[in-house]
């Protein structure tokens, strides 16, 4: 069973930055990919960042040049690295591991707070 932990949620003013961390607990460089999702109240969750095995990133279009994804393999930890936030960025946020067709692994999620 894959273990998922995120850490470094919390409350910060609009404009600050936080950076989120994804435990994992086994390598995830067995993982196809690596992603960020976020769930607001009343809203879907989305899809914020993700990042490949090899390193390629995606971004959703309201982050990008703000938010970066990075992998540290050795580590077993993806970062979430959030600059310029907003208080339309406040949500849970969730680490989703992919590997091939098996069902994806979701961590039980950080709460952001963005203050106007």
């Amino acid at each position: 069973q894959v273990h998922l932990v995120e850490s470094g949620g919390g409350l910060v003013q609009a404009g600050g930055s936080l950076k989120l961390s994804c435990a994992a607990s086994e390598s995830i460089f067995t993982f196809d990919t690596m992603a960020w999702y976020r769930q607001a109240p009343e809203k879907q969750r989305e899809l914020v960042a993700g990042i490949s095995r090899g390193g390629s990133t995606n971004y959703v279009d309201s982050v990008k040049g703000r938010f970066t994804i990075a992998r540290d393999n050795a580590k077993n930890t993806v970062y979430l690295q959030m600059n310029s936030l907003k208080p339309e960025d406040a949500a849970v946020y969730y680490c989703k591991a992919t590997r091939g067709v098996l069902p994806a692994y979701w961590g039980r999620g950080t709460q952001v707070t963005v203050s106007s």
